[in-house]
């Protein structure tokens, strides 16, 4: 399986524009620029696109793993935040935090912990990053 997303940029980098579209539709010509990357423009930037991916990635491989506990989450609420920095060669993001918190019916702290710690270094999204992935994880009552 594929999944596709295309890129067009028109211009320099600090006066240029570009947009950003997949295949679903869900973003189609979404605008994003310097301004929307490093200031703070209208539009996305690809940091906010992979911190989406993560939290989403996340998010649905923490439900596999109960699952195969035979716990069913009654809800997941998953924030990514990525860092990106200067660095010699250009910019690199180097960390990753993942802030979740859980409501899941007859799961106990512990399991719930290595459930989360399991979906942190599993999920595919968290496989491709080259970045430290930290994470605070609650569960509610």
């Amino acid at each position: 399986m594929k999944r596709n997303a295309s890129a067009v940029w028109e211009g320099g980098l600090k006066d240029g524009k570009g947009s950003i579209s997949t295949d679903s539709g869900v973003l189609s010509e979404t605008q994003y620029s310097f301004a929307t990357r490093f200031e703070s423009g209208e539009g996305t930037n690809p940091e906010e696109l992979i911190a989406a991916a993560h939290a989403g990635c996340f998010s649905m491989a923490l439900s596999l793993i109960l699952g195969e506990s035979e716990l069913t989450p009654e809800s997941i609420a998953t924030k990514a935040s990525v860092s990106i920095e200067s660095c010699d060669d250009g910019f690199e993001i180097p960390a990753i935090h993942l802030d979740v918190t859980a409501r899941i019916p007859g799961a106990d702290e512990e399991t719930f912990l290595n459930a989360a710690n399991a979906a942190k270094a599993g999920c595919p999204v968290s496989k491709v990053l080259n970045a430290e992935i930290t994470m605070d994880a609650r569960l509610e009552p």
